[in-house]
């Protein structure tokens, strides 16, 4: 008899995550923040000396999200922080590679991300209008990212995904950090936006 291949990952923290059933008992913030504070964007092709983590990513993603929708809950900020979540364990595969994956790598996504959404108290769905409003600041984000530090002209970025107004991100630029100092502000806003729950 073959054995089963291992589907799953021991955590720093000790929990023992099964990516094929994960349980929301098996989720802690600070595996997510660790874990993230180490996936590069973009494949790691920015510039910089630091790579931009999906941790940094997510903390914009949040920031755009509060600034675009009028008087946010604070739950659907926790949603728009945790958005990517599912990468501390599965990576940051670039959308040419996800469709070449096909439906078993979203599948894969979708049941981590309602197990950690339960963990922290949110819908292991999320209202379509509210996702919808995340995947806009993710976009955003994106256009900032691909344009400060990786590579794509304005026009390149604009074509992909869209030209942001202008006003919403006068005051914000892409932050590059050591990992260490990028989990300690995701563990921080994370346990902001819970206190406001």
């Amino acid at each position: 008899m073959t054995k089963a291949p291992r589907a799953w990952q021991r955590m720093l923290s000790g929990r023992r995550l099964d990516l094929l059933d994960p349980t929301p008992v098996d989720i802690e913030i600070e595996d997510i923040a660790h874990g993230l504070a180490f996936v590069a964007r973009w494949n790691g092709q920015t510039a910089g000396d630091f790579a931009y983590s999906v941790a940094e990513h997510s903390l914009l993603v949040e920031t755009l999200f509060t600034r675009m929708v009028p008087r946010p809950e604070p739950r659907w900020q926790l949603a728009a922080l945790l958005h990517d979540a599912p990468e501390y364990v599965i990576g940051d595969m670039i959308s040419p590679v996800k469709a070449a994956v096909g439906a078993s790598y979203g599948a894969l996504d979708e049941r981590l991300t309602a197990a950690i959404q339960l963990r922290f108290g949110l819908p292991a769905m999320l209202p379509v209008k509210v996702k919808r409003q995340i995947k806009a600041a993710d976009k955003v984000s994106a256009w900032m990212e691909a344009t400060q530090i990786a590579g794509f002209s304005e026009a390149e970025a604009t074509r992909f995904f869209g030209r942001p107004n202008a006003d919403l991100i006068a005051d914000l630029g892409i932050v590059l950090r050591p990992p260490v100092e990028t989990r300690h502000a995701f563990v921080a806003r994370h346990a902001a936006l819970l206190n406001q729950l």
